[in-house]
């Protein structure tokens, strides 16, 4: 019974894929034969296996995701993130900002400079699920890092100071840049 209910869903799929396919074409437009494809929305409701269970969509991966509930609890659910690509673009942005050459700039300068861009960021990628965004956010802050290490003499060659300095500094200022508002902030001492 269930067998025969997967097949008549695929069907009707099929069907409406080639329903578009004819749209596109009476408006003089076609489907990119690679990109378009039939993606299973898997969740805790449909469990089955498939080929394809994931894509990518304006800077998003959607997949399958642990959600937690309001109450608590856990659940497999169909939701977008930030996608790798989009977090490796991101990554490789900040790093053409070459912060770690700016040490005539003090940080608030820094910030002011970039605060824009990070929140921008922040207000699209995490929209949904703002967790997979952490590691970008927390590349930001090894930038930083770097930057300190640079401008203040005492903390050349001394990672863990600079780390502790920089992670002061965020919790006296927790709104000086984005990230740190959102809580993902250097280790403090």
């Amino acid at each position: 019974m269930m067998e025969s209910s997967i097949v008549g869903q695929k069907s009707e799929v099929l069907a409406l894929k080639e329903v578009l396919k004819a749209r596109f074409g009476e408006c003089k437009l076609e489907l990119h034969p690679e990109k378009t494809r039939i993606v299973y929305c898997k969740d805790k409701n449909r469990k089955e296996g498939h080929p394809t269970i994931s894509f990518d969509f304006l800077g998003f991966t959607f997949r399958p995701r642990m959600t937690k509930t309001r109450e608590g609890k856990f659940f497999v659910n169909f939701s977008p993130a930030v996608s790798n690509k989009a977090g490796k673009e991101m990554r490789q942005k900040s790093r053409r900002w070459n912060l770690q050459l700016r040490s005539d700039k003090s940080l608030e300068d820094l910030s002011r400079i970039f605060s824009p861009i990070i929140r921008g960021w922040i207000n699209y990628y995490g929209s949904f699920y703002k967790s997979a965004l952490y590691p970008t956010l927390r590349h930001l802050n090894t930038i930083l890092v770097r930057w300190a290490m640079r401008k203040l003499k005492r903390l050349k060659g001394h990672l863990t100071k600079a780390v502790y300095w920089l992670g002061g500094v965020a919790k006296r200022q927790p709104d000086l840049f984005p990230h740190w508002k959102l809580g993902v902030r250097p280790t403090a001492g």
